[in-house]
């Protein structure tokens, strides 16, 4: 857009009650919108604009007269922002609201890109606002119907009465203006490498007349045209054998009134009343749209040279040509072509998918789908895509389609009927007859309802067992319950049975699935009652592979011997890891990076089922992770997600096709076919599609969502065992060894002491090696099991939009995790002692507001007097000993006012003393706030030998 002086607020308050009209220039953006007060007050003049006399027609006692008085006279782009908020401005004169309101169409043209170059009157470079269709130029003549007098009151002459402009062709000039002013941008002359159609100074151009008037009648001349094709004969009961002839007759068509059509010799003749009703122009015009039609389809031709283009003959090739690509070429240049209405009842033709004919198996009723359906979804058990043909509702036979293939012409006699159809078509449909299709990619067409032919989407139908499959997997709840294992050690909730019932479903029909529920749904719990329910068929049975995080391994452990009391488990990490004498039903937890070094080894097993545990983790593809997962084998794959897609839906790819090989076809095809599409927004159907086709192997499901939020708890807490880092883990047992030898030789206070700063340093070291070395520019990442932990949580957490509190007991940790999550881009503020009260205000008014997802507290320092209720969430990352200091520092989110289930997350360090603490407070309540209700001090009067059991480091535990 040209740049313009900026209008300041209050001259356009003041310009907004003036009279408005517009007085066009030639070229177009050479005009100028006119503010003048009817009562002779000079009105403000933008540093843009300047004042000037305008002639106006005003009424008076003795009818209307001409006046002189002097108005602002604006450019057209500087007058666009004044006349935009004029619109709805209070106070703004009539004419002012109606040029606003024309302003905003001119606005809108443009922004569609309906710009069109061409030359005025004289000669000189314009664009136009063009091609409008239909409804653009109904709202562009209601617009002018309710132009004010006032707003056209700038005479054409001085002859009295004075003669006004056309309020639609005023209105129409308006437009054009606007749109010749905004393509000339200061740098539009050097992109375009000349100034025509660039610079704001007018070129003339008198050599590029023809150009524009062929420019002109292809987009938005007064006339278009059209091809209506007549078959002379068609009604006889001429023989199949007939060769029918074809001539298309040239139509013209009125743009300015769509209903108005005539045959190009009724025009050329002057006969008929729509003939006369064109115009003295439509010949001319029509003649231009003709020749650029001919452009597009040579077969045209003859019409240019005839004396009158009425019509011309077509040979069978012609019309061929015509059924394809021919119309597509008329059509882009604005040419329909109309068939004739006998032949509506053209071939229909329809894909189906499934069994071969004869197939005994692809008789199966939906009840006797059974656990032999995998062997059909087998890589060899290939599927017969058959083309099925109809004439109306009737199917026609092998040797019909035959026939219309081989008598290559575009009208064919069939069943006492002319039947209008490509012959390429019916060739292509009897060659592709005999094609075979993967189940897996008859499956992905049977449930999308189409597929892709040669480039082209076509309608499929599955028939067989694979229509039966399809029922199964759009009515998962009508499907027969499982029910909760009996050996399961827990009460599942309602809606992780259905979680339940549809795994087991999926996994049973050799397909795999995605269980992307919320944080805290019981993802884990749910793959437990999966691994135990398959146990018991011989068909499924077997051992299970989760390959999750390092930091959510001990939390599987402890899951599996909670739940599944007397259940195998194994962890297959560190030096010392082995798969012998794996039991049938054994569970084995191994890290995304063990797996990716052992991918061969752990191939050899016959695995029943493989989970991916945050999948997130292979959302990458092409990462060597994602393609090592890929080369274990098994019965069933599972995923396991908060988050399917974070970014784009690549990642949604990555993971079924994990899950389910193939389902989504090859990614750069799934890129092209879906993904594209669904991001833009450019192709609502594809997202349909997409949907159709990823819903039954993804089961997704919110807090929010009905019937799940009312089974909640309102508090769930869980304790998170993570093993510690391999430095951890050195640190722990070398402070353990040292000061325990300093104990063992002190006594009293010095005792009491040395003890305390154990235990002070054992905490520290869980948290963080940085926190207890004192570090000042600290390495963070990859050195505490923890803080892992915590990452992944926050991950999960904040792709649900969901608020957390961090709690921590120590300063330095919170400072560690600030700096750590500031790396990360995730904001944070962080609450101490230290914190003046006007800031803790402000910090919870933040948090409560969303503006911060994540607040960091310190335990003494929040426990009290705070209302965070926004938290769904309370992470506790160092244990308080003191289980009251933790109960009060949860509830500054579990309070009243807090509307949502919170989760509390306790972070422990496996196989160190926070676990065997945490152990003594969840089987020891009572005895434990005995015990430890004055925290650490109690702990001083421990034996020697106590005190080495409760510190002692238990093996396994590093990573």
């Amino acid at each position: 857009m040209h740049k313009h002086s900026a209008v300041t607020p209050s001259e356009i308050s003041e310009l907004s009650r003036c009279s408005v009209v517009f007085v066009p220039g030639d070229p177009g953006r050479t005009g100028q919108v006119a503010f003048w007060h009817a009562d002779g007050r000079t009105p403000p003049a933008p540093a843009a604009g300047g004042v000037g006399e305008l002639t106006v027609a005003v009424p008076g006692d003795d009818g209307i007269h001409l006046d002189v008085v002097p108005a602002a006279l604006l450019p057209v782009g500087t007058a666009l922002p004044v006349l935009t908020r004029a619109r709805a401005a209070s106070g703004a004169h009539p004419t002012a609201a109606f040029w606003g309101a024309a302003a905003v169409l001119a606005l809108q043209l443009a922004a569609r890109g309906l710009l069109l170059p061409g030359l005025t009157d004289s000669d000189h470079d314009a664009w136009r606002a063009g091609p409008l269709n239909a409804e653009d130029l109904r709202r562009l003549r209601d617009l002018a119907a309710s132009m004010p007098p006032a707003a056209h009151a700038v005479p054409l002459d001085a002859a009295l009465p004075p003669r006004l402009p056309v309020p639609e062709r005023l209105l129409r000039q308006f437009l054009d203006a606007v749109a010749d002013t905004l393509p000339r941008s200061p740098a539009a002359a050097a992109a375009a490498g000349q100034p025509a159609f660039a610079a704001p100074e007018p070129q003339h151009l008198p050599a590029q007349r023809a150009w524009a008037m062929d420019v002109a009648a292809g987009h938005d001349a007064g006339v278009r045209i059209s091809l209506r094709v007549e078959v002379p004969g068609l009604l006889s009961d001429a023989s199949a054998e007939t060769r029918l002839p074809f001539r298309a007759v040239l139509q013209i068509h009125s743009v300015s009134d769509p209903s108005l059509v005539a045959d190009a010799a009724e025009v050329w003749a002057g006969s008929g009343a729509a003939a006369g009703a064109f115009g003295p122009r439509a010949r001319m015009d029509a003649l231009l749209a003709l020749r650029r039609a001919t452009r597009a389809w040579a077969p045209l031709g003859p019409l240019l040279s005839a004396p009158v283009p009425d019509a011309v003959e077509l040979a069978d090739e012609d019309v061929t040509d015509l059924l394809g690509s021919g119309a597509r070429m008329l059509a882009a240049a604005g040419v329909d072509v109309h068939w004739p209405r006998e032949l509506s009842r053209s071939l229909t033709a329809r894909a189906y998918i499934g069994p071969e004919e004869g197939d005994s198996e692809g008789e199966k009723g939906p009840d006797k789908l059974g656990s032999d359906t995998p062997s059909y979804l087998s890589a060899d058990a290939l599927l017969a895509f058959n083309w099925r043909f109809a004439l109306g509702d009737q199917e026609l036979t092998r040797e019909e389609l035959d026939r219309l293939a081989e008598s290559n012409r575009p009208v064919v006699r069939l069943r006492d009927q002319w039947v209008l159809i490509d012959p390429h078509e019916a060739q292509r449909a009897r060659a592709q007859q005999d094609r075979k299709l993967t189940p897996i990619d008859a499956l992905s067409a049977a449930l999308t309802g189409s597929t892709e032919v040669d480039g082209r989407r076509i309608d499929v139908e599955p028939t067989g067992w694979l229509a039966t499959l399809r029922e199964r997997l759009a009515d998962p709840e009508g499907m027969e319950p499982v029910g909760q294992p009996a050996a399961l050690a827990a009460d599942l909730r309602d809606y992780q049975l259905r979680g339940l019932n549809w795994l087991a479903r999926m996994t049973s029909l050799g397909l795999g699935g995605c269980l992307a529920d919320d944080m805290g749904l019981g993802k884990t719990i749910t793959l437990i009652s999966l691994h135990l329910h398959r146990q018991t068929d011989e068909a499924t049975e077997g051992p299970t592979l989760v390959v999750c995080p390092t930091s959510l391994m001990g939390n599987w452990q402890r899951e599996i011997e909670k739940f599944a009391p007397g259940t195998a488990v194994r962890r297959f990490h560190g030096a010392q890891r082995g798969l012998d004498d794996l039991a049938q039903g054994e569970f084995v937890l191994t890290t995304y990076g063990t797996m990716r070094l052992d991918a061969e080894r752990l191939d050899a097993v016959g695995w029943g089922m493989v989970v991916a545990d945050e999948a997130q983790h292979v959302k990458n593809p092409y990462s060597a992770t994602a393609k090592q997962l890929r080369t274990i084998g098994a019965r069933a794959r599972v995923a396991l997600t908060g988050t399917p897609v974070e970014n784009n839906l690549s990642e949604l790819w990555a993971i079924l096709d994990w899950t389910t090989p193939g389902l989504l076809g090859k990614l750069g095809t799934f890129r092209t076919r879906y993904a594209q599409a669904v991001e833009s927004g450019s192709d609502p159907a594809a997202a349909e599609r997409l949907s159709q086709l990823v819903r039954p192997f993804l089961l997704r499901r919110r807090k929010s969502d009905p019937g799940i939020a009312p089974e909640l708890p309102p508090k769930t807490e869980t304790d998170r065992a993570v093993s510690l880092s391999a430095e951890q883990a050195g640190l722990y047992e070398a402070v353990v060894r040292e000061t325990l030898a300093e104990i063992s030789g002190a006594d009293g206070f010095a005792r009491r002491g040395l003890i305390v700063k154990l235990l002070t340093g054992l905490k520290q070291i869980c948290n963080h090696p940085a926190q207890y070395l004192k570090e000042n520019k600290p390495r963070i990442t990859g050195r505490s099991g923890k803080l892992e932990l915590l990452d992944e949580l926050l991950d999960t957490i904040l792709s649900e939009d969901a608020s957390v509190l961090v709690f921590t007991q120590y300063v330095q940790m919170a400072r560690l995790i600030e700096q750590h999550l500031s790396a990360r881009g995730i904001p944070s503020q962080f609450l101490h002692g230290g914190t003046p009260v006007a800031e803790r205000e402000a910090m919870v008014g933040r948090f409560q507001d969303g503006e911060v997802p994540v607040f960091l507290l310190s335990l003494k320092a929040a426990g009290t007097g705070l209302n965070l209720t926004r938290a769904e969430h309370v992470v506790h990352y160092d244990r308080w000993w003191n289980p009251a200091v933790e109960a009060q520092a949860t509830d500054r989110a579990y309070r009243i006012g807090q509307t949502q289930p919170v989760q509390v997350h306790r972070l422990i360090a496996e196989g160190t003393i926070e676990d065997r603490i945490a152990e003594m407070l969840l089987r020891k309540r009572e005895l434990a706030d005995a015990v430890l209700g004055s925290g650490e001090a109690a702990l001083t009067e421990l034996t020697d030998a106590e005190l080495a059991d409760l510190v002692a480091l238990r093996g396994g535990t590093t990573r």
